[in-house]
């Protein structure tokens, strides 16, 4: 009976050891890497083979009956690595070297290590075998009681059959029921730390779900902030688009009844003179239909670019004297600078190139009232913008109204003005920038702006000057 009143202590100590083991791992362990929680995992088994020899029941002053295999046990049912099985086997044999070196002792480090090798195998089958949890959990445990108890008669200090008739029929029965109890709430405590850790897990994921959820929520917003800026934007357009369109339609319509009305009265210089604003209406309704044309080809990607050498002083000569009358209406100074290093020519689509360079002229002269408006080309070596290289520069420079700092982006965006009231004050459709912008793009060139409200704004075409020649 003492041998199974003191097994049953023991148990109550292996109980508590993998509680507190429970606990420190949950609020520790944890946390710790893989590696660390392994060593750990080895160490906590050695101890508890250890605690159990010092609570085990002492037959004589060598011999100790205790539960110290029950480790082996578990290890043999929770590791994936049958060496960790052998290091525990073979630590709680050394560790009973702790109590001094005699037979017993000697004894009892054989038969673990021989218990770690054995154990080891177990392990191997385990993973192997097909057979159910709980039946392979009662075999491992008939297993090892079973040769723990032969290893004992054999390597052993007491002559086997005495162990055989007044040892072994009470500690092998009550080593196998205390096993498969201990095994049995290890494995509950086992599987309520894998619950905290999935819970954990879940409670991570679902923490991580809910931030993108949030963060997707805030692009939505977004999104549907700038449709409904873009809606805005778009009804202003259609507005600015039906009285832009009217305006110089309704011109040609009146003057070419007035004059077919009256063509029997009216002098000639008056024919001609309604002729030419026909013509000169005619050209602004052009203008805008070509500019909404343009437009739609590069948002579908079938805006044709023809390379072909552009001589630069023929180019900006044009363009110069393209915008002189209407400068001169309007008492603005146009100046035109060329700075040293600009090349001749420049390999790029000339009717594009003059069509950015007319709407970024167009642009300072409308919305200057007073002053200049200054074309400057010159020569940039420069990494920062799409690619590094060399750079010919087309900088438009004014002494208009400005832009805010904060519509720098808006105003390249089509159908958008710096401020919906200036198409009513200043006319236009918004999509010269815009249109600028992709045509430049598509020349592997650039547009920048700089602006200070109230002061005049310098947009800067960047053409790239190392553009290889094609045929």
């Amino acid at each position: 009976m003492q041998f199974s009143k003191m097994f049953v202590l023991n148990m109550g100590m292996l109980i508590t050891i993998a509680y507190l083991a429970s606990v420190f791992y949950k609020y520790i362990v944890i946390r710790t890497s893989s590696r660390v929680k392994q060593i750990s995992s080895v160490l906590l088994l050695i101890f508890a083979g250890w605690i159990s020899t010092v609570f085990g029941f002492q037959l004589t002053d060598e011999v100790v009956f205790d539960l110290r295999y029950v480790p082996l046990i578990i290890a043999v049912l929770t590791y994936r690595q049958p060496y960790s099985v052998v290091l525990i086997g073979v630590g709680i044999g050394l560790s009973r070297l702790t109590f001094g070196i005699t037979d017993a002792t000697l004894a009892a480090v054989i038969n673990m290590s021989m218990l770690g090798v054995i154990c080891a195998g177990l392990n191997i089958w385990m993973r192997r075998s097909n057979y159910r949890l709980i039946i392979k959990g009662i075999l491992v445990t008939l297993i090892v009681n079973v040769i723990n108890s032969i290893n004992i008669a054999i390597v052993g200090v007491i002559p086997a059959p005495y162990f055989f008739s007044h040892i072994m029929p009470y500690t092998l029965p009550t080593g196998i029921v205390l096993s498969l109890v201990f095994a049995f709430i290890l494995r509950d405590f086992q599987n309520e730390q894998n619950r905290i850790v999935l819970i954990q897990s879940t409670n991570r994921l679902l923490s991580v779900q809910k931030e993108e959820l949030q963060k997707a929520q805030i692009v939505l917003e977004d999104r549907a902030k700038q449709l409904m800026i873009a809606s805005q934007y778009k009804s202003e357009f259609l507005a600015n688009m039906s009285h832009e369109l009217r305006t110089p339609l309704n011109s040609v319509i009146n003057f070419a009844q007035m004059i077919s009305e009256n063509a029997d009265t009216m002098d000639q210089e008056d024919i001609v003179r309604f002729a030419t604003m026909i013509d000169h209406s005619g050209q602004e309704l052009l203008t805008l239909i070509n500019d909404i044309l343009d437009l739609s080809k590069v948002e579908a990607g079938r805006l044709d670019i023809v390379l072909e050498d552009i001589s630069i002083a023929q180019l900006t000569e044009d363009v110069m004297s393209h915008f002189q009358l209407v400068a001169e209406k309007k008492g603005i100074v146009l100046v035109m600078e060329r700075k040293k290093g600009v090349p001749e020519t420049l390999w790029s689509d000339p009717q594009r190139v003059q069509q950015i360079l007319r709407n970024l002229m167009s642009n300072a002269i409308k919305f200057t009232p007073q002053g200049k408006v200054q074309l400057t080309v010159s020569t940039e070596q420069s990494n920062k913008l799409s690619r590094p290289g060399r750079w010919l520069v087309f900088a438009v420079k004014d002494t208009g109204i400005g832009i805010s700092e904060d519509q720098f982006e808006s105003i390249f965006e089509a159908f958008q003005q710096a401020d919906g009231s200036i198409s009513r004050k200043f006319g236009g459709t918004g999509l010269g920038l815009s249109i600028s912008r992709d045509l430049a793009r598509l020349l592997d060139g650039n547009i920048q702006l700089e602006s200070v409200e109230g002061k005049g704004s310098t947009f800067r075409l960047y053409l790239p000057l190392n553009r290889e020649k094609m045929g």
